[in-house]
């Protein structure tokens, strides 16, 4: 990526920074909405509705800006939640037409979006969703969006680089945000600004960051007044929210659509795809009425009907996309393969980092299920373990962190993980395997020191059980041959062996025909993980 261009690896970047920005700030957008329904989902949706869209991208071989800006356009659109998800659906499908427009004028030789693409891009948006939402209501999302493109387009008509023209984006929009309770009375009775434009100003700096290198620090925006209450005399909120996708149908059978939604309830947003395939959405009273109206013009499909329930659950607005799901900490290539192969999806440390709270928080929330068990194999210190899944349960998650302290620990416990059972029944089965398989670990010792084994010096292999040094031998083989001895001590049928970075295969070679020599009955099996630190981790079960 060059400094200071947005091509498709900055845009996917900013993708990727974009999600974990929203995931740093949910809480207090959902906290903000009010407006058009105080349903407390506006971040949540937003955020949802993003990871729809790097998902997409995530899952693409590496493509040019254009392709890179389509496939999040695809994405979101697939992956829409609430309003706001397709509010932010038509912002990334501005930027995929507006940049495949100028690849065509070029022959497709377009390498990045410049300053002036950009403000291109931000004010086709606003057309785009204007024409969503039918009549555009001051001091939303669209006051804050038509304030960035203004801002872009006169920074870049005057010269500037596209960093300074990001930053002057994301500036505007502060200052328009700020204007919203001004624009709309119940924000103003609620003490709020804008919960969209809030979710859009964290594209937009995230954006700026991604592009300039910094942004302004912006307050933590909450409520200053109670949340606002229907007055007297008028009708409750409609009861469901109902979203599908529809197909088969032009443009005149779209705004039919639109005018018999509008009969039936309120916030209706039906936003293109830029070909024939559009996402619908509506809060009524008779969801079936609603669905009944798509299938009047078209073929609707992807059909999410959601109950209004104005709470500040923060569950995406269409429902996890599985039941249940197992997150294991790994490291190493093999070792992401060979539990993602079981079924997990799998959390890597970066190198020489341990794994933080907001890290492990994503990985929860990128799941995508309502119950989580937890795999930390040993790589996640117990306060940030603590901390992460505490703020994922705040996300209406259910974690169950299972207690492995290594991957043949979590092994263990992957083997016997059921979706089909009760989540506390699964985790207590779980654990019971993951403390079942006793477990140690050989390293290659670094400088000459004392141990209870006695005396080692660099380039012995010490095995270890616990925090002690059990066995001292001259090669990683033999200390590894002397541990397994001592783990069978207590009895065992099946021992597991993950050999780290740099472990040639004849190790694990020469130790099962130890097991086979020395532990008739015993079976040995091994995995190369790749895994840094310990050069073998063993596990008896």
């Amino acid at each position: 990526m060059a400094a200071g261009r947005l091509d498709a690896s900055a845009l996917r970047k900013w993708a990727h920074t974009a999600v974990g920005d929203l995931i740093a700030h949910t809480d207090e957008i959902n906290r903000l909405n009010v407006f058009p329904v105080p349903d407390a989902d506006t971040g949540t949706n937003m955020l949802f509705t993003m990871r729809s869209a790097w998902a997409q991208v995530d899952a693409q071989p590496a493509g040019d800006v254009a392709q890179v800006a389509a496939a999040l356009a695809a994405g979101a659109l697939q992956g829409a939640r609430g309003n706001s998800g397709v509010i932010l659906s038509q912002i990334l499908l501005a930027v995929a037409e507006v940049v495949a427009s100028a690849a065509a004028q070029r022959d497709g030789d377009l390498y990045d979006i410049d300053g002036v693409l950009y403000g291109a891009a931000l004010r086709h948006a606003v057309a785009l969703v204007v024409a969503s939402m039918g009549e555009p209501v001051p001091g939303t999302i669209v006051s804050v969006l038509q304030a960035a493109a203004g801002a872009a387009e006169h920074c870049a008509a005057d010269g500037a680089e596209l960093g300074a023209v990001t930053v002057a984006a994301a500036d505007a929009a502060a200052a328009a945000l700020d204007q919203t309770p001004h624009q709309l009375d119940v924000l103003a009775e609620a003490g709020v600004v804008d919960s969209g434009g809030r979710g859009l100003l964290v594209l937009l700096d995230a954006m700026a960051s991604t592009i300039a290198g910094h942004t302004a620090r912006r307050p933590t925006y909450q409520p200053s007044a109670g949340p606002a209450l229907p007055a007297a005399g008028t009708s409750a909120p409609p009861q469901f929210e109902v979203m599908y996708l529809l197909s088969g149908c032009g443009a005149d059978a779209v705004e039919g659509l639109r005018a018999a939604l509008d009969q039936l309830g309120e916030s209706v947003t039906i936003a293109t795809s830029g070909s024939n395939e559009f996402s619908v959405h509506v809060h009524v009273d008779d969801a079936g009425a609603a669905v009944e109206a798509g299938l009047a013009v078209g073929t609707p499909s992807r059909i999410q009907i959601t109950a209004l329930l104005g709470g500040p659950d923060t569950r995406p607005a269409g429902g996890w996309a599985k039941a249940r799901a197992v997150l294991a900490v790994v490291d190493g290539d093999g070792g992401a393969e060979l539990f993602a192969g079981e079924g997990a999806a799998v959390l890597r440390p970066a190198d020489g980092e341990a794994i933080s709270a907001k890290q492990l928080l994503r990985a929860l929330v990128d799941a995508g299920a309502a119950q989580v068990m937890v795999l930390p194999n040993g790589y996640v210190a117990a306060e940030e373990l603590v901390a992460g899944c505490t703020a994922a349960i705040g996300w209406g998650i259910d974690v169950v962190p299972v207690p492995t302290g290594s991957m043949v620990q979590g092994l263990a416990a992957l083997a016997v993980h059921d979706g089909d059972r009760q989540a506390v029944d699964d985790g207590y089965t779980m654990a019971r395997a993951a403390a079942g398989a006793r477990h140690g670990s050989v390293r290659v010792a670094t400088e000459e020191a004392l141990t209870w084994a006695g005396t080692c010096k660099p380039g012995d292999g010490l095995g270890i059980a616990g925090d002690e040094v059990l066995i001292v031998g001259p090669d990683v083989t033999t200390a590894a041959a002397g541990l397994i001895d001592l783990l069978l001590l207590a009895g065992g049928e099946l021992i597991t062996v993950l050999t780290g970075d740099g472990v040639a295969p004849d190790v694990g070679k020469a130790l099962q025909e130890h097991v086979h020599r020395e532990h008739l009955g015993a079976e040995l099996v091994t995995y190369h993980t790749g895994h840094r630190g310990d050069a073998l981790l063993i596990g008896v079960e």
